[in-house]
C-alpha cells in the first residue's frame, strides 16, 4: 500500500485535467470529419483520432512526470514497475464518435499501487469537463458535482451502453430484473453514463464489460461525488472485468439484484 497523503493530487487532477482537454482538441478536428475507420482483433472500431489523442496524452505525461508508468488503450504498457500509473481511454464510446454522437470522453485515472487516486473525464464536444482527486471532491468545470438524492429505486434512471452486451455477457437476467425495477431507462451510455450520475442527472449505470482504463477514472470520480462504483461482485477494483455505479444511495439495492438476482 502506498502512502497518499504526501502526493500531490490536486497538482496531478488539474494537471490531467489540462491534458485531457488538449487530447479533446485533437479529436474535434476528426468529429464528424472522420475519414476512415479501422478494427481491432476484437472487432472494436478505432481511428486516427484515438491514436493520436493517446501520442498526445502520453507525450505530456512523460514530459511532466518522466517516473509515472503509463498503460494506454492504443499502445499498451511503458514503465509498468512505476509505483505511480496512469491509464488512458483517449476516446471511450469510439462508436457514438465515428456516428457523430458527441457523448465520447478522453478518460485518464492515476493509480497508486493499486489504488485509484486521481480520475478526469473531459467530453470535447459538449466542453464538459469532470475531474476528482482524493479528499479534494469532484468538481465539473469550475462547479462542485454531486449524486442524486433519489433514495428509491422505483424513482431511479438507469443508463446502460448497448444492451446487447448483457446477453454477450451471459448478465442478462440480472439486467432484465434490475430494468423491471426502475422508472427511466436511457441508452448512449459508455463514460457519459457515469458522468450523468457523478452529477445527480441520473441514479444508475451498468456496465456487462469494462477495461481498466475505463473504471480507473471512475472511482475516485464516482466516490468524491459521493456516489460508488464496483464490480458486479461489489469490489471497489478496475480489474472486476465489469461495473456500475450509484448515487450510492440505491447501492446495496443494486449490488443484490446484479451480484445475487434478489
Amino acid at each position: 500500500m502506498i502512502d497518499t497523503s504526501s502526493l500531490p493530487l490536486q497538482e496531478y487532477a488539474e494537471f490531467a485535467a489540462g491534458a485531457a482537454q488538449a487530447a479533446g482538441d485533437v479529436t474535434l478536428r476528426y468529429f464528424q470529419n472522420l475519414p476512415s475507420v479501422e478494427y481491432k482483433a476484437d472487432r472494436s472500431p478505432v481511428t486516427v483520432a484515438d491514436r493520436e489523442s493517446e501520442t498526445l496524452l502520453r507525450q505530456r505525461i512523460e514530459k511532466r512526470y518522466p517516473e509515472h508508468g503509463i498503460l494506454g488503450e492504443e499502445f499498451g504498457l511503458t514503465h509498468g514497475e512505476a509505483a505511480l500509473r496512469w491509464l488512458l481511454d483517449p476516446i471511450d464510446g469510439t462508436e457514438s464518435f465515428i456516428r457523430g454522437v458527441p457523448l465520447y470522453g478522453v478518460m485518464l485515472g492515476l493509480m497508486a499501487g493499486d489504488d485509484p487516486v486521481v480520475g478526469v473525464v473531459h467530453f470535447p464536444a459538449l466542453r464538459e469537463t469532470l475531474h476528482a482527486w482524493r479528499g479534494g471532491g469532484c468538481w465539473w468545470n469550475a462547479e462542485r458535482a454531486h449524486v442524486s438524492g433519489v433514495a428509491r429505486i422505483e424513482e431511479a434512471t438507469l443508463l446502460t451502453t448497448n444492451p446487447m452486451g448483457f446477453s454477450a455477457a451471459e448478465k442478462r437476467a440480472a439486467y432484465e430484473k434490475l430494468r423491471r425495477r426502475v422508472k427511466t431507462e436511457r441508452g448512449w451510455g459508455d463514460c457519459y453514463g457515469y458522468m450523468l450520475v457523478a452529477t445527480g442527472r441520473a441514479e444508475i449505470m451498468l456496465d456487462p464489460a469494462l477495461n481498466e482504463w475505463d473504471a480507473a477514472p471512475l472511482i475516485p470520480i464516482l466516490e468524491e461525488a459521493g456516489g460508488r462504483f464496483t464490480d458486479w461482485r461489489g469490489r471497489r477494483t478496475i480489474t472486476g472485468g465489469d461495473g456500475f455505479a450509484t448515487n450510492g444511495a440505491l447501492y446495496e439495492e443494486v449490488l443484490g439484484i446484479v451480484a445475487r438476482g434478489e
